[in-house]
């Protein structure tokens, strides 16, 4: 029986390669799964030869491909194949995307993405509305942060969502928005693999080679993760697909139970965190707030877990070396959290808190002592930069709900400087697989004093993302013997580029010994040529050199 036949080792010349090892690389040899050498393209013309395949980069860029910190797979792949109302820019819009749903004929009509913040109208579409827009059809439209959405009246009657807790005229939040969301995703096995492979295929046209999935029993049930983690990849004569790093939000109270769910799943799951929501959204009004909403006096959002839960779920995690964390938004809902740290530093000691490396998503309104707390447990912070670029202007989300607390929000800067682990998603599909899009929103926060340089945007959504569920510290990087996960990029221009006003803001001397990323100020975005990870290419641009 003969052996498959090793691919030849490829060489990368003719471009950029960023790597630590040498900042000013012109290409790179990979050599099965690894990166067997990066160098000058002096030193590359004595590698090539009839035993290696050589491509010629065209002065196209070499990166650590990227990790999105927070993902939902299945909801992006329904997501791609719904109606996308992040462009609809009234009511009327929404309305008008509606009817045309209606007049293809289709009997159920799922949205994503839309935002009544920025609306003339100011004001979420109401069930009859739906009704008549949709002809009788059954409508579910998700709002931006996935924490509410808008439904018609056929399908609230269907459901009988109007005597459950967070109905208002077609408007759902809390039990209401859950009860609308599990009927509108109940799907097959096979109709959860299509999508989660549409989603897969998209994020690996966009350089990524991973998602943390963020799995919880309250978006979808077991069944979904576990499909997720069962399609084929290389290993199996599967299409290669970017690598799922799964965590389950699902809340413990035991050590028992701690160890039977981390068994489950294969024992792939990285940890028992993610989308454990102790509190909801800006943008829903539901985020835990010390304060009432600017725009809604009297509410300061919701809290879905107290104390009590949170310290119980801590406690059984830590005492097991598990990975912890919640979904927490608002500076009450924080509170709560860091409650719940100090019972169980109390009671564990702080060194077995630290050692288990918990993990918090968003993080959005944390002042310097909450920073401070996140700091002595050892909390990692997975955050969204495109939340403030979509929602953090004087006039955006945030204002309108929180007035002047806005510059508090999304402290990435803050976090950083006081070194607490920092990883970048995207919470797809509540913003688009953009990664330099988050890198870009960074260099651009709406707080001056909260921007951070493109280098260290980028390590956040590469490196950091395997760090923080807990991988070899070589991934996230391209040096001789470090795995080739990787993306090529076409860019305009390659630079330094820091955040800092009173300083030039960016340099192409080779003598900063910096290795350089993409211009982010031009007019074309970087565009994805090739994705590969493990060695295994996940994407191929038409009319690639090396496809």
């Amino acid at each position: 029986m003969s052996l498959p036949e090793r691919p030849l080792p490829v060489l990368y010349r003719n471009g950029s390669v960023y790597s630590p090892a040498d900042p000013f690389a012109t290409a790179m040899l990979v050599d099965g799964g690894t990166v067997a050498w990066v160098g000058t393209e002096h030193a590359a013309a004595n590698l090539t030869g009839p035993g290696v395949r050589t491509v010629d980069l065209d002065g196209a860029l070499i990166a650590p491909g990227f990790v999105d910190a927070h993902t939902h797979t299945t909801e992006t792949g329904i997501a791609l194949g719904s109606i996308d109302l992040t462009g609809c820019r009234s009511l009327r819009d929404l309305l008008d995307a509606v009817s045309a749903a209606a007049a293809s004929g289709a009997s159920t009509i799922l949205g994503f993405g839309w935002d009544e913040s920025g609306w003339p109208e100011k004001r979420v579409p109401t069930a009859g509305e739906l009704d008549r827009a949709g002809n009788g059809a059954l409508v579910y439209l998700v709002r931006a942060d996935i924490h509410s959405a808008a439904v018609s009246g056929a399908l609230a009657a269907g459901l009988g969502l109007a005597a459950t807790d967070g109905w208002d005229d077609g408007f759902v939040v809390r039990d209401a928005h859950e009860a609308a969301r599990r009927a509108t995703r109940s799907l097959s096995p096979d109709q959860r693999r299509t999508y989660q492979q549409a989603a897969l295929l998209h994020a690996a046209s966009r350089g990524y080679v991973a998602l943390t999935e963020m799995a919880a029993p309250h978006i979808a049930p077991r069944e979904d993760l576990e499909i997720l983690l069962s399609i084929d990849g290389p290993a199996a004569g599967g299409v290669p697909l970017p690598e799922i790093i799964p965590y389950w939000a699902q809340r413990t109270s035991s050590r028992d139970e701690v160890r039977e769910l981390m068994l489950g799943f294969g024992g792939r799951l990285a940890g028992l965190a993610g989308d454990l929501n102790v509190d909801g959204s800006i943008g829903s009004r539901t985020a835990a707030l010390r304060e009432p909403y600017s725009d809604a006096p009297g509410n300061r959002g919701s809290l879905y877990l107290d104390v009590d839960a949170v310290a119980a779920h801590l406690l059984a995690a830590t005492a097991e070396t598990v990975q912890a964390g919640f979904h927490v938004i608002g500076d009450a809902g924080l509170d709560v959290v860091l409650q719940g740290l100090e019972r169980t530093a109390r009671e564990l000691g702080v060194e077995e808190v630290r050692r288990a490396r918990h993990r918090l998503e968003h993080v959005e309104l944390a002042d310097d002592d909450a920073i401070a707390a996140l700091v002595h447990y050892g909390v990692a912070v997975s955050g969204q930069p495109a939340f403030d670029a979509l929602w953090g202007a004087e006039d955006g989300l945030y204002a309108q709900r929180l007035g002047e607390r806005r510059a508090g929000m999304n402290r990435f800067a803050s976090l950083l400087s006081a070194g607490v682990l920092v990883a970048l998603g995207s919470d797809s599909p509540v913003t688009a697989l953009d990664p330099w899009a988050s890198v870009g929103a960074c260099l651009r926060h709406s707080n001056a004093s909260e921007t951070v340089s493109a280098r260290a945007a980028f390590i956040a959504h590469t490196r950091a993302g395997w760090r923080l569920a807990g991988r070899s510290p070589m991934m996230g990087q391209l040096a001789p013997g470090t795995p080739a996960s990787f993306a090529v990029w076409k860019v305009d221009e390659l630079m330094v580029q820091t955040p800092d006003n009173r300083v030039q803001s960016w340099s192409t001397d080779p003598r900063a010994g910096t290795p350089l990323l993409p211009a982010l100020d031009t007019e074309n975005a970087p565009e994805c040529l090739e994705t590969v990870h493990d060695g295994h290419r996940l994407f191929a641009a038409e009319g690639f050199a090396g496809a």
